[in-house]
């Protein structure tokens, strides 16, 4: 092999590098190498306050070899690198378990890792925020819910529909009320009966305030002619810790899907009273509906695949086939049972695996959305979107405690140097003639020089500025730049400083990305 010399040289230097990375990038890099490598012998660090001659030349070899590497993929058919599925509630949900299906299926279909992350919180707004504001190179995928339509009504967010390339729609359930198998409500009926004698006694939960399932359970109360808050929502991140925490006694109902229940319910852990759809769910027969009990309300959930605005067309093409594959069943997993495509998953859990393209996908958003404004903008619907606590409250707080303790910090400095001055006070006058320097400083307490606060200002900068920037400008270049800035701030040699911030960065990078294949932020070079 033409390259077989350089992979024996770097690895001379304990360097494992992929011959195919190799490959790739030797056109670009064999030159690069050579001229820098003569560069870095040529300005040898001496007298042992630097690298060696041989070792600089080595070590920045490394780091040029491993900049071309980085990004040598970037031309490749897309996709070439993993992929991200934004999951916006939490694990153990509908949506999450949907995401998790889809995931694994377009791994199959598209031939590289469907990672799925759940950013929760915000009612929604966070992960819905991340995976439609992200980089629209295609390789951030959103898993978007009904709170898509309701979030901008309810002013938490400037997101809407519109804000997105909508690809497809894969689940639509209707929502469903559980309690415990023990409660003492055995019918819709009876239930309403409890609410009717103590309003504000019973707790409900099965996703944020002001979510899909709050909505789903607001207007039942004021279909059966009560309050919305009759019944006191308790936020959650989604269905499957509102579920725990019901079994647990924390809660007296759960509002959501039935596929969301559904293991709990055939376990008879919970009884179903009703489900919100205009007539019962295949699979869920003997579920009787909320129409069929004497309450007109339905009203259910769905789910679907989006991309952020300014994708390319050709990965949305590219995307939207590879989802439209799945969603038929052509594409399978190897499970314990055997294998399994999407389609039957969906029925096995009991999920709606109704499909709906990128057109008609849009329009559906469209109608729920202008249905949901009027909803909720209704003074009867006001009362959903109070929280007892704002979405500032828990930073504030945060910030508070972080006030406290600098102050307290400072108090006890104080008082400490106070103590110390009265001791060195009270000492005899010949004592204190006799004293030594060293004496003295043992009683005083070290000092805190202006460098020190600056560099721990400069720290917390840094990992600040990382976490803002580093979707932008990109995970090498971000960490090289820190790494390098703070070594030369802590008076390490900026050569020095250069090349291990290089190293570091591109060797993490290829590590991450190229072996674990973890998503990493490409920024403006891809990489």
């Amino acid at each position: 092999m033409e390259n077989e010399p350089l992979v024996r040289w770097l690895g001379g230097a304990n360097v494992l590098i992929s011959r195919r990375f190799i490959a790739d990038a030797a056109t670009n890099v064999g030159r690069a190498t050579r001229v820098v490598g003569r560069a870095a012998a040529t300005t040898a660090f001496d007298g042992g306050r630097g690298f060696a001659g041989e070792a600089g030349c080595r070590l920045l070899a490394i780091v040029v070899v491993c900049l071309a590497m980085v990004g040598c993929e970037r031309e490749a058919a897309y996709p070439s690198r993993p992929i991200t599925l934004v999951c916006p509630w939490a694990a153990g949900g509908g949506t999450d378990r949907v995401s998790r299906q889809m995931a694994a299926h377009l791994e199959t279909e598209l031939g590289v890792p469907v990672n799925v992350i759940n950013a929760t919180g915000g009612k929604g707004v966070t992960g819905h925020s991340r995976g439609l504001d992200a980089r629209p190179d295609g390789y951030t995928l959103s898993m978007i819910t009904l709170e898509l339509n309701m979030m901008h009504w309810s002013g938490l967010t400037r997101l809407t529909p519109d804000d997105c390339i909508p690809l497809m729609s894969v689940n639509e359930d209707y929502a469903a009320l559980f309690v415990r198998g023990d409660a003492p409500w055995q019918t819709l009926p009876e239930l309403e009966q409890a609410i009717r004698e103590q309003p504000g006694r019973l707790k409900a939960s099965g996703t944020a305030s002001g979510g899909a399932w709050h909505l789903a359970l607001a207007g039942w109360l004021l279909a059966a002619n009560f309050q919305a808050d009759d019944v006191v929502w308790v936020s959650s991140t989604g269905a499957g810790p509102s579920l725990q925490e019901l079994l647990s006694g924390g809660l007296d109902m759960v509002c959501c899907s039935l596929p969301e229940a559904e293991s709990l319910f055939r376990a008879g852990e919970l009884r179903a009273l009703g489900v919100m759809s205009p007539e019962r769910v295949e699979g869920y027969e003997k579920i009787p509906t909320f129409v069929e009990q004497g309450t007109d309300w339905t009203l259910g959930g769905w789910r679907g695949l989006a991309f952020p605005l300014g994708t390319p067309e050709p990965r949305v093409e590219r995307m939207t086939a590879a989802i439209l594959r799945v969603v038929r069943g052509e594409t399978a997993i190897r499970t314990a049972e055997g294998d399994s495509t999407f389609p039957d998953f969906m029925r096995a859990a009991g999920f709606n695996n109704e499909a709906r393209g990128p057109d008609e996908f849009r329009r559906f958003m469209a109608e729920n959305d202008e249905k949901f404004g009027r909803l909720l903008t209704s003074e009867a619907m006001r009362s959903v979107n109070v929280d007892r606590f704002s979405p500032m409250t828990f930073p504030n707080l945060l910030l508070a405690l972080f006030g406290a303790t600098l102050v307290s910090l400072g108090v006890q400095r104080w008082w400490q140097r106070r103590a110390t001055v009265a001791v060195a006070d009270e000492a005899p006058r010949t004592s204190a003639a006799a004293t030594t320097e060293g004496d003295l400083g043992s009683e005083r307490l070290p000092s805190i020089t202006i460098r020190g606060r600056v560099s721990f200002v400069l720290v917390v900068l840094a990992v600040l500025a990382y976490v803002m920037l580093v979707e932008t400008v990109g995970f090498v270049l971000m960490v090289a730049g820190f790494l390098a800035g703070l070594m030369v701030w802590f008076r390490v040699r900026p050569w020095v400083a250069l090349l291990i911030g290089l190293a570091a960065a591109v060797i993490v990078y290829q590590v991450f990305a190229n072996v674990l294949r973890v998503p990493l932020p490409g920024g403006w070079l891809g990489w």
